[in-house]
């Protein structure tokens, strides 16, 4: 069910009404959208002439910022990304799959596994860099995520390889200790690589709400991302979580996560998103 078919009756009787009004609230804030966007959601509709579904997919767009340019490029490659998110988002997964749609737009990659902290996750990454037939660089237990992440930039230099995607801890937002060692990982790369990191994104899960906010506030204030990466996108139940992220960390949404296949990731499109939040489907 999209969110017009909630909102409708409550806003397109004149606006006036603040019984109407604080039941469209509801549904908003129900909807992760949080308080700042759903007043400027509401405030918008009962200025708008149409009061349709249009209206509200406008105002889901605007609120959503200009498009994201493409992923970075380095002038001198490799080009460096450190993806980085709490454990349960699909963090490791989101890096095969922007490997994949790397490699199909015909860049080379190497991936590094700098999540020393659980050997499964060095392994995991290791059977997604077998499947894809990428490079991959990965440290023992205890060895340092930063040396790691060091490493597989020497390895890519020396092999000419264009793009290092480098799967951090995944670490607790609330974890000083673990935060630490991400803020060691992007100064290494930048002082051995000029320019790097590249981007770092930060990948949460869209189901979260707004303790995806208060994660993605938590990243922001710790390192410089460049992006998010909304994984399990595949409900509306909790959609309005995006454009709340937008709007706590000013930040553009680079890619969504729609499915469990290694071609489930998308380049985010805020038209397509907002139809599909709004009329459902």
């Amino acid at each position: 069910m999209g969110l017009w078919s909630r909102l409708a009756r409550l806003v397109t009787g004149g606006g006036n009404d603040p019984a109407a009004r604080a039941e469209a609230e509801r549904v908003l804030l129900e909807a992760d959208f949080g308080v700042a966007a759903t007043d400027e959601i509401l405030d918008r509709l009962g200025k708008s002439v149409g009061r349709d579904p249009a209206a509200l997919e406008a105002a889901v767009v605007e609120l959503l910022g200009p498009p994201a340019m493409p992923l970075a490029r380095a002038d001198r490659p490799p080009t460096v990304v450190v993806v980085c998110g709490v454990n349960g988002t699909g963090k490791t997964t989101t890096v095969a799959k922007l490997a994949s749609r790397l490699e199909r737009e015909g860049r080379s990659v190497l991936l590094a596994a700098a999540d020393t902290f659980r050997a499964g996750a060095v392994a995991q990454l290791k059977v997604w860099a077998d499947r894809l037939g990428v490079p991959f660089v990965g440290g023992g237990g205890g060895s340092e995520p930063a040396a790691v992440a060091f490493d597989a930039v020497q390895a890519a230099t020396a092999r000419g390889i264009d793009t290092v995607l480098v799967d951090t801890a995944g670490r607790l937002h609330t974890d000083e200790r673990l935060i630490e060692e991400l803020k060691k990982i992007v100064r290494v790369v930048a002082k051995h690589h000029p320019g790097a990191p590249h981007e770092v994104l930060l990948v949460v899960d869209a189901g979260l709400g707004q303790n995806a906010v208060a994660q993605a506030r938590a990243f922001a204030a710790a390192v410089p991302l460049t992006g998010l990466v909304i994984s399990k996108l595949d409900g509306t139940a909790k959609g309005g979580s995006v454009v709340a992220l937008r709007r706590a960390v000013a930040l553009p949404v680079r890619f969504v996560g729609t499915g469990e296949g290694i071609d489930d990731l998308e380049a985010f499109d805020a038209g397509a998103y907002a139809r599909r939040l709004v009329q459902g489907g």
